[in-house]
């Protein structure tokens, strides 16, 4: 007595095409398993039926299904979904706790109804929302895994603690005796190169959101930017005092990175829950995100 081998899950489509003579059944089932997929891995999926590769085939189930880049969310590149979150994203509130501090110095720096110079009111809010909420956000990023949201943000909400630890008036006399050990301009090149440190760390975590959102990789463009023209208005001193001109800029593109940064917040927060609208965020042609889309396009052309 003969007997059939039972064929299984793609395989099973691929045998019904030759009984049933049936093509573009088969291919729309195929598409519905595939969609999402990025263009290599529906290859290998294609592959799997026409060849019975079967569970060796490189395919994305949902426990392994990783998420495009998403600046509301932190992550530079494709990322796993939190299963069974315990808590809610915190990326937003450590984006809201930058923007608002950045916002307030850049307005300062521009020299904004005359409040040129470090105003007290930034001391309070670096302490307080830029630093120790930052802070904390960071570390529940580090809770749910994000490596790069983790160290961005406690990074700036170190930033903003030593920021207004320095320059508290009359509190930790940081200024006061670097002054008096090697005088004004002594200050001034310390700050310069304290400056000129962020520059080079914000450059880094620059680097990592190239394959990430146009407004992700925005936000960290100009905020390097800030701290390069900061850091050179103090190294460049004119007259004994920072370089007017290069702390405008630096105000300026501040004020573009507060911006940027509650847009990513907004993008974190909004969902059709709470919000009539989606903010949309731009995917890199060359990111994970934008091969696929592109992969699919090809295909919905060929079918069509």
């Amino acid at each position: 007595m003969a007997t059939t081998e039972q064929p299984t899950n793609l395989d099973t489509s691929s045998n019904n095409v030759t009984a049933n003579g049936n093509p573009s059944t088969h291919q729309q089932k195929l598409d519905e398993a595939t969609r999402g997929m990025s263009h290599e891995e529906k290859a290998a999926a294609t592959n799997a039926a026409r060849f019975g590769y079967g569970p060796l085939a490189h395919m994305r189930t949902a426990e392994g299904a990783l998420l495009p880049a998403f600046g509301g969310e932190f992550q530079p590149g494709l990322y796993k979904p939190v299963e069974g979150r315990k808590f809610a994203n915190p990326a937003p509130l450590g984006l809201s706790a930058f923007a608002l501090t950045t916002f307030v110095l850049s307005l300062i720096n521009l020299n904004t109804r005359g409040l040129a110079g470090v105003n007290p009111i930034v001391i309070g809010l670096a302490f307080g929302y830029g630093g120790l909420v930052q802070l904390l956000a960071g570390m529940w990023e580090i809770a749910v895994g994000n490596t790069f949201g983790g160290t961005a943000l406690s990074s700036y909400g170190g930033f903003w603690i030593s920021f207004a630890i320095t320059l508290t008036p009359g509190g930790f006399q940081v200024v006061s005796t670097i002054e008096s050990e090697g005088g004004g301009k002594a200050v001034l090149n310390s700050l310069g190169l304290y400056l000129m440190g962020w520059f080079i760390f914000t450059f880094i975590l620059l680097l990592c959101t190239l394959k990430s959102t146009v407004a992700f990789f925005f936000l960290f463009f100009v905020l390097d930017l800030a701290f390069l023209m900061l850091g050179i208005a103090y190294l460049r001193p004119v007259n004994g005092e920072p370089s007017p001109g290069c702390t405008r800029a630096g105000g300026a593109f501040g004020i573009l990175a507060a911006f940027a940064a509650w847009y990513n917040a907004l993008a974190g927060i909004a969902d059709t829950s709470n919000s009539f609208f989606i903010i949309p965020v731009a995917h890199f042609p060359w990111s994970e995100k934008g091969k696929a889309s592109r992969a699919e396009k090809r295909d919905i052309e060929h079918q069509a």
